[in-house]
């Protein structure tokens, strides 16, 4: 009996000392990640984030992310310039505009996509020139998704004087809005999981924006010069995390696991989930390869801007830098 209760005792006691030890280690471990805020919009765009997270390629490279959903594109905006946040995702024409409008040096790092728009609108309109006298809604008025809509409508011969803009928000609160309020929310721009959202709820899509208006520099990230050039590393080691996270999502050998990531993360029934990862993976339209920055979309990126704002194309040279992003993929 002694000796089985000393058994025990010993057995408790190596237990005890093997669960501290490594719960130094693991301590250790998170004491030695690099914390970083970032902030995205809501939608099936972030799955390279999701991919990430699940897969461990942030710690991987020492990194501890915290993710902010932001409500629209004026809070992104404001928590970067503030330093709520040190990376943002979203349609880097919001970063063009904090260098337009405020002056402060945001810098675009790395591509996404392509802004998997469509342009979605009430039943009872069937052609773009049915948006005269209609609203459109939009998460901001001057930048971004609102502006590439703006645009697609002018080149259908819609003039700006001949519809209106309602400054909603996010995607989410977009369809929400347009599906409450069906007399006063013409149209907007969706993309998925939303875009299919719609469909189901009876919305009709005119078509990809991409069709529309050509090729588009849609999410990429970017942040303020000043950290960018005292992070160069971690810059570098989340680009790395980022790509393996886009590669790890668009082979087809990782449907299943990926599919698995999207349904975990944007619990929605598998129809929705499976057209979602069905546009992931489009090439042209959906994520692109290794978050490559299309050179060609920034360019036309610039251009619908400065329609809108009736001036010359800005000098792309200062609103991006990619020696980062080149460095991350010569190293992987």
């Amino acid at each position: 009996m002694q000796s089985a209760l000393f058994l025990r005792g010993f057995i408790g006691g190596i237990t005890l000392v093997i669960s501290l030890f490594f719960g130094q280690i693991v301590h250790a471990q998170n004491q030695s990640l690099e914390a970083l805020k970032i902030t995205v919009f809501p939608g099936a765009q972030n799955l390279p984030l999701w991919v990430a997270q699940e897969r461990g390629f942030f710690l991987e490279q020492g990194l501890d992310i915290n993710v902010t959903l932001t409500m629209n594109s004026d809070d992104l905006r404001n928590g970067l310039i503030n330093g709520k946040f040190q990376i943002a995702h979203s349609a880097v024409d919001n970063s063009v505009a904090i260098v337009v409008q405020t002056g402060s040096p945001s810098v675009i790092l790395m591509g996404g996509d392509s802004s998997m728009n469509e342009l979605f609108v009430q039943p009872n309109i069937k052609t773009m020139q049915d948006m005269r006298g209609k609203k459109l809604l939009v998460d901001a008025p001057n930048t971004a998704y609102a502006l590439q809509a703006i645009r697609a409508l002018s080149l259908a011969g819609v003039k700006e004087s001949e519809f209106s803009l309602k400054i909603v928000g996010r995607t989410g609160l977009r369809l929400e809005e347009m599906l409450k309020n069906p007399e006063d929310s013409g149209a907007s721009t969706l993309n998925p999981p939303f875009s299919f959202e719609a469909k189901k709820a009876g919305l009709h899509s005119l078509g990809r924006m991409v069709d529309f208006v050509g090729p588009y520099q849609g999410q990429g990230m970017f942040a303020l010069r000043p950290w960018i050039d005292s992070h160069r590393q971690t810059v570098e080691k989340y680009i790395t995390a980022w790509v393996k996270a886009v590669r790890f999502g668009l082979d087809p050998k990782n449907k299943n696991e990926v599919i698995s990531i999207l349904q975990k993360n944007m619990k929605q029934p598998p129809e929705i989930i499976e057209a979602s990862y069905q546009t992931l993976v489009t090439t042209g339209f959906g994520l692109d390869k290794d978050a490559k920055f299309s050179e060609a979309g920034f360019k036309n990126l610039l251009e619908i801007r400065a329609a809108f704002e009736k001036a010359k194309p800005l000098d792309p040279t200062p609103l991006v830098d990619l020696r980062h992003y080149q460095n991350a993929l010569s190293k992987m």
